[in-house]
């Protein structure tokens, strides 16, 4: 009777680890996003996103070079991510543009969030104005975030002057999502 006490107290342990740990398949840490992480070599994508398809120039594959860009689409053909490799003697991924709004970062924030979102859950380090939108740089991080001017009010969606972030309103929709790793 002990013994079967035993057996089943080792398979619950065993399922109340196992519930516990964080699906970590759409999480975006500073060193990963999903199963990728900073020093994932190129030549390593196809095994770490086994569930989807890795579609990089297949040209330069067949030369033996790596693509400088490649993208992650899931089985279904959603896009998922779109990776740029460095140059380096062993290539890694440098810069990540998360393209699927399941992803999010360790603070909620995703593809779904707006301006006043990435306030709550960061420090803003600076914001810089382009032709086209604003990027968001917070402090301490590898994430940056694209905001289409045309969430901004008229007056500044074609200033090419510096926009603060109080002039950007709350509900602002995120329209890039980035991670770039030096």
């Amino acid at each position: 009777m002990k013994k079967t006490s035993r057996v089943i107290a080792l398979v619950f342990g065993i399922a109340l680890i196992h519930s516990c740990q964080k699906d970590i398949t759409f999480l975006i840490t500073e060193t990963s996003v999903g199963p990728l992480t900073q020093t994932t070599a190129v030549k390593e994508m196809e095994s770490t996103f086994i569930k989807d398809s890795v579609v990089g120039d297949t040209a330069q594959i067949n030369l033996g070079a790596s693509p400088k860009k490649i993208e992650v689409f899931e089985k279904g053909g959603k896009h998922l991510l779109t990776l740029t490799a460095n140059s380096d003697s062993i290539p890694t991924i440098e810069n990540v543009r998360v393209m699927d709004p399941r992803y999010v970062t360790e603070n909620g924030i995703g593809l779904k969030s707006t301006f006043k979102d990435i306030q709550s859950k960061y420090d803003i380090k600076k914001i810089v104005t382009t032709l086209n939108s604003i990027v968001v740089f917070p402090k301490e991080s590898n994430l940056y975030f694209t905001i289409d001017k045309e969430e901004l009010p008229e007056n500044l969606r074609f200033s090419t002057s510096d926009i603060d972030a109080v002039q950007i309103p709350d509900g602002a929709k995120i329209k890039y999502l980035m991670l770039g790793w030096e």
